[in-house]
């Protein structure tokens, strides 16, 4: 079976997500969940989430924290990284859903409050080498013209 790249990241790409929008740093080491078992497996082995650290699990519009040892802050976005939906300092046992979104961002609580990040923001994501953390592309830029629906449970 021949998948692009683009559906096949693995949780080695790292990125730099950047919010437009406020001019600040949402996360400065996501990691990427593109592949099904990655997508299913998450943060849920991770005991502390360092600040900056986060996972990027594409496609998404639905996420659990069955399991999970650490609150995490949920950003859902769309296809064209514009915030659809703030889950903040989601705990243990619970399940957000955005069926508008297309991914989704887990970081550690505190992080969305911190850069002020707010429903409607536009966020450019920048690839990072894994060894020295530098950029190594220019970041998207897009604006997003979708509607539905987003459910926190």
């Amino acid at each position: 079976m021949g998948t692009s790249r683009t559906n096949d990241q693995s949780v080695n790409d790292l990125y730099l997500f950047h919010n437009v929008t406020r001019g600040r740093a949402l996360a400065t080491q996501v990691s990427v969940a593109g592949t099904s078992a990655a997508r299913r497996r998450g943060l849920l082995d991770a005991e502390h989430l360092a600040p900056g650290s986060g996972l990027w699990i594409v496609p998404c519009e639905a996420i659990h924290t069955f399991g999970m040892k650490v609150p995490l802050d949920i950003v859902f976005l769309d296809k064209h990284l514009q915030v659809r939906k703030i889950s903040p300092d989601v705990g243990p046992w619970r399940i957000s859903i955005c069926l508008r979104a297309h991914s989704v961002l887990e970081l550690p609580a505190g992080t969305v409050a911190r850069s002020g990040t707010q429903i409607g923001d536009r966020l450019q994501k920048s690839p990072r080498s894994a060894d020295d953390g530098t950029d190594a592309a220019r970041p998207e830029n897009n604006a997003d013209r979708t509607g539905g629906e987003c459910r926190h449970l």
